[in-house]
C-alpha cells in the first residue's frame, strides 16, 4: 500500500493566538516496503507531517492518502514515539499486547504474537520485565515491537534513537535494518542524523526551515543488505555531505535575512 502526502500545508495558532505556518505544500510518496527519511532544520515540521499522516493533526490544506486502502482489517499506520511511551505498570509482554487488545484479539493468540514480536526485536526473556528494568535501547525495541505486532501498512517512526547515548544508537540502527530485512515494512522516518538517514533509507526528504517545504527528495544509491561497513562507502559519504551542505545552505539564507 502507498501512502500519499498531496501538496500538504498546515498552520497552527501559538499561545498568543498568532498563526504559524509549520508546512507548505509538501508532497511526497512512501512505496510498498520503502523507507523514506526526513531531515531538516530543528521546527521544520517534520514531527508535525508524521501527526498528521498518524491521523493526529488535521492539514490545513492538501490531503494525506493511501492508495488502495480498505475499510477496517489492520491499522494503516504505528508509530514509534521518541520518548518511549511505555506504560510502566505493565510487563514488556502487556506492552507488546496494547495494541492486539484493542483490536479485540483472543488473549492467547495476542500473547503468542507479542512473544513473536519480542523475539524479533532481540528480547526473548524479557516478557515479564517491567520498563523501568530496561536500558533505554531495550525499551525502545519494546516500542517498535507493539508497533510491529498489530501489522500496519506504514510504521512512523518519530527520532525513535534520538535519547539513546551513542554506542545504543549505533547498535540500534543496526537492529532497525535487520529488522527492517525480516520485516519489510514501509517506514517514514524523522531524524536529525543525516548519516542515520542515508543509513536507513530508499530516500530522504530534505525540509526546509519554517515552514517546511520539501527542499530535496534524493534516492540513497546504496545496495542493501547494509551494515556499519557501509558507513564508509564513498556513496554514503558523498550523500551524506550532499544534504549536509543542503542544510547549511538553509542555515545561511535564514542568518542573511536575520
Amino acid at each position: 500500500m502507498r501512502l500519499v502526502v498531496e501538496d500538504v500545508s498546515k498552520t497552527y495558532r501559538d499561545r498568543n493566538g498568532r498563526p504559524v505556518e509549520a508546512l507548505a505544500g509538501i508532497s511526497l510518496a512512501v512505496e510498498p516496503q520503502e523507507v523514506v527519511a526526513i531531515v531538516g532544520p530543528s521546527g521544520c515540521g517534520k514531527s508535525t507531517l508524521l501527526n498528521i499522516v498518524a491521523g493526529l493533526m488535521p492539514v490545513s490544506a492538501g490531503r494525506v492518502f493511501f492508495e488502495g486502502a480498505a475499510e477496517g482489517g489492520r491499522p494503516l499506520s504505528a508509530m514509534v514515539f521518541q520518548e518511549f511511551a511505555l506504560f510502566p505498570w505493565r510487563t514488556v509482554l502487556d506492552n507488546v499486547c496494547f495494541g492486539l487488545e484493542e483490536q479485540g484479539m483472543a488473549a492467547q493468540r495476542r500473547r503468542q504474537a507479542a512473544r513473536e514480536f519480542l523475539d524479533l526485536v532481540g528480547l526473548p526473556g524479557f516478557e515479564e520485565k517491567f520498563p523501568h528494568q530496561l536500558s533505554g535501547g531495550m525499551r525502545q525495541r519494546v516500542g517498535i515491537a507493539r508497533a510491529l505486532a498489530v501489522d500496519p501498512h506504514l510504521l512512523l517512526m518519530d527520532e525513535p534513537l534520538s535519547a539513546l547515548d551513542a554506542q545504543a544508537r549505533a547498535l540500534m540502527q543496526v537492529e532497525l535494518l535487520r529488522i527492517w530485512e525480516r520485516t519489510r515494512k514501509s517506514i517514514l522516518y524523522v531524524t536529525h542524523s543525516i548519516p542515520e538517514a542515508v543509513l536507513l533509507a530508499d530516500r530522504v526528504a530534505v525540509f526546509s526551515r519554517r515552514p517546511g517545504r520539501l527542499r530535496a527528495l534524493l534516492p540513497v544509491p546504496i545496495p542493501r543488505p547494509r551494515d556499519e561497513a557501509t558507513q564508509a562507502s564513498r556513496p554514503f559519504l558523498d550523500l551524506t555531505d550532499e544534504i549536509w551542505q543542503l542544510i547549511k545552505a538553509e542555515a545561511a539564507e535564514a542568518l542573511a535575512e536575520a
